[in-house]
């Protein structure tokens, strides 16, 4: 866990790079959308310069602490990028943003107006496995679930035969600790991945009401 404070910039590693954060009580995984409702000034700011931009900014689950104070952050974020915004009614800024690869924080610090920025290390994406025969009925189960599930899951591409892709669905859709979300997102082989949300799948289907 990490929290804010000052670092040698200078001697940020070849291969690295610099991100806005944004410290949330969720997990984003890549590939998933990410819904927001974004008020505060520093946000805002952060928003329209990616918007202008065309840039990313992470996500990264806030452990414990404050966004205004001291936050304590875990060590493994993902980058987002927005990909739709609207403005309220009430005047807040809506946005949806989709994951894309994780990052590793090496080091973060807190600008004057509250914002977080990480020097981090970018993550190789999981290696494409193909989907193993015995979770083809896991992936049939997701078709449904993300049909149901409508309007946020249309435009985002669909790759059912992807172990990687469907074990991360099922993480970020399925009820758990936020603790044990960011495990499944620390996890570097799909299959690993697969093998640890299939029995919380099979409880929740168990309990169901029929």
């Amino acid at each position: 866990m990490y929290s804010p404070g000052m670092g040698n910039r200078a001697s940020t590693p070849s291969g690295s790079a610099t991100l806005p954060l944004f410290p949330l009580r969720t997990v984003l995984f890549p590939g998933g959308p990410l819904p927001l409702r974004v008020f505060e000034p520093r946000y805002l700011d952060m928003i329209s310069a990616c918007l202008r931009q065309d840039s990313e900014f992470g996500v990264i689950l806030l452990r414990d602490g404050s966004e205004t104070g001291v936050a304590r952050l875990v060590e493994v974020g993902t980058c987002a990028r927005i990909t739709d915004w609207y403005q309220g009614s009430d005047g807040i800024l809506g946005i949806t943003a989709v994951g894309g690869g994780r990052f590793r924080l090496r080091e973060v610090s807190q600008q004057a107006d509250g914002l977080y920025v990480g020097d981090v290390l970018r993550l190789p994406p999981l290696p494409p496995v193909p989907l193993p025969e015995e979770y083809r009925s896991m992936a049939a189960l997701l078709r449904t679930i993300i049909d149901d599930l409508g309007k946020l899951y249309e435009p985002l591409p669909r790759a059912y035969e992807d172990a990687a892709w469907v074990g991360a669905r099922f993480a970020e859709i399925l009820p758990m600790e936020l603790e044990d979300k960011q495990r499944c997102l620390e996890i570097d082989d799909p299959l690993e991945l697969l093998r640890v949300v299939r029995p919380l799948l099979q409880s929740i289907r168990r309990e169901r009401p029929q």
